[in-house]
């Protein structure tokens, strides 16, 4: 669909959703990034992915990736709220190596892949530079990131931890780290916002997803103005 077809859709269709409704729309749209993106490979805990989603929403975070190797993606509506159809949720499945495809696809557009492990020394959290577009890899909630992601990251990060435990659970630690990242990004990267056309196209998924029976309502839209 041509983007000047979705404007006008956009335009019918808000008409079937509240005010206050489409100034939520508005206002957390304006503030969507997809300057980094946020990658879990075969994480199999639901709660812990729908946990992480539920951050990305909040956090402002558009696009997640989920590498499928072992495990399907699983979401708890318990624990997702409902967050993951506000979400563009990129699901790389049936390859035969679906870690590489998801790595060379992030960075074919230009994404630096940076993989969290307490077990290598690149740098903390805090120090990451963030000047770059950035792909946060997690790895499963036992055995981490996999070979893969070691041979293919560009750069490797850790959170500084104080205590006996070695690791934080999966979704505290994307949380964590989104919160530093998300928040350094707004105060110091020009244009990390979404581009028009971006919005065009999620703003557009939102109406389609939020309203029952959109798609009838777009097939009357066209049949009166025939």
């Amino acid at each position: 669909m041509e983007q000047f077809q979705k404007i006008e859709l956009i335009e019918y269709l808000t008409t079937f959703i509240s005010d206050s409704r489409k100034k939520r729309f508005d206002e957390v749209i304006s503030q969507r990034t997809d300057h980094l993106r946020i990658v879990l490979e075969d994480v199999y805990q639901g709660h812990n992915a729908s946990a992480i989603l539920r951050s990305c929403d909040c956090f402002g975070v558009q696009n997640i990736h989920y590498i499928e190797k072992r495990n399907n993606i699983k979401i708890s509506a318990d624990v997702d709220m409902g967050s993951s159809k506000w979400l563009n949720i990129h699901q790389h499945k049936n390859n035969d190596n679906n870690t590489l495809h998801a790595i060379n696809d992030l960075k074919s557009k230009g994404y630096r892949i940076v993989a969290t492990t307490p077990h290598k020394n690149d740098c903390t959290i805090d120090k990451l530079p963030v000047d770059k577009k950035l792909a946060l890899v997690f790895g499963t909630e036992i055995e981490g990131i996999s070979e893969t992601v070691f041979e293919h990251a560009d750069e490797f990060v850790k959170i500084p931890m104080y205590g006996f435990t070695e690791s934080f659970n999966v979704s505290v630690c994307a949380a964590l780290c989104m919160y530093e990242l998300t928040t350094r990004i707004r105060e110091s990267v020009p244009n990390y916002l979404l581009t028009e056309d971006e919005k065009i196209d999620i703003y557009f998924n939102w109406l389609i997803n939020s309203i029952d029976s959109s798609v009838g309502l777009i097939e009357n839209f066209y049949r009166d103005k025939t």
